[in-house]
């Protein structure tokens, strides 16, 4: 079976394919999280946060296969899958059933502190082994604080 061998040294892709790894882990997770979430908030602010969970699942899933093509371009295969992201999360999951909106607000804000904690160490990471990736980690954990301030704002 062909491989793809991409520009980084044995160690660099390492490093750099566990990092994108756990981001893709965090990301598949927090998409599934807010769209439960999104299906199932009740309340008297049902309408801003059904819309600004919709926000968030569109940002993270483009940051998603944008990192997950990164990591088959270094040579690495991103896992998806739904027995992967399950045994992998770090995410607190919501209860089922509805939802009140402020336990939305406050389930979405803690998940976000998480992740946003986590990329931070994976920009960090990928600093020297591979600044190309760091620079899309960086994207993402941009565009994951900022939805951190939107719920965080809610509150």
């Amino acid at each position: 079976m062909p491989k793809i061998h991409g520009p980084l040294d044995d160690n660099a892709r390492k490093i750099t394919g566990e990092r994108l790894q756990s981001a893709l882990v965090d990301l598949i997770d927090l998409s599934l999280v807010a769209k439960q979430a999104h299906w199932n908030v009740i309340g008297s602010n049902f309408r801003s946060v059904h819309l600004q969970l919709d926000q968030l699942v569109s940002a993270v899933r483009d940051h998603m296969d944008t990192l997950a093509e990164r990591a088959v371009t270094i040579g690495t295969t991103p896992d998806g899958r739904s027995t992967t992201v399950a045994s992998e999360t770090r995410i607190p999951q919501p209860d089922p059933g509805y939802l009140r909106d402020d336990k939305v607000i406050a389930t979405i804000t803690d998940a976000l502190s998480g992740v946003v904690e986590r990329f931070r160490g994976h920009t960090q990471a990928t600093a020297e082994p591979d600044p190309v990736t760091q620079d899309l980690l960086i994207s993402a954990a941009q565009d994951l604080e900022q939805q951190h301030w939107m719920f965080e704002a809610m509150r």
